[in-house]
């Protein structure tokens, strides 16, 4: 899964009623900061948070708006430690699509 702010706010909400949705972003913030989860931003209305920080990549199924996460296996994507200059900090990579289930609909 890869939950919004306001999805994690409103799973640990009724547990912690105090909960502030700015404790939400500054938690997440603090966990990416140190490399324990990343933002992706594939969904263009919300931020979502995967707790895999591995690369890979992420599909979106344009039928029912699912996020999965998908293994890399092609080393010369994922080692590039500089690209003409560059110093390469991180790879974002996205697909779109259709899911199984989707695409058979």
């Amino acid at each position: 899964i890869h939950p919004t702010v306001d999805q994690i706010f409103q799973e640990l909400h009724p547990t912690i009623p105090t909960l502030s949705k700015t404790t939400v972003y500054n938690t997440l913030k603090l966990l990416e900061d140190h490399g324990v989860i990343q933002s992706i931003l594939i969904d263009e209305k919300n931020v979502r948070y995967d707790a895999n920080a591995n690369l890979h990549a992420h599909f979106k199924c344009k039928g029912c708006g699912e996020i999965f996460d998908i293994h890399l296996e092609n080393t010369e994507i994922t080692n590039i430690k500089s690209v003409k200059g560059f110093n390469v900090t991180e790879c974002l990579i996205y697909y779109k699509g259709f899911c199984e289930k989707c695409k058979t609909n």
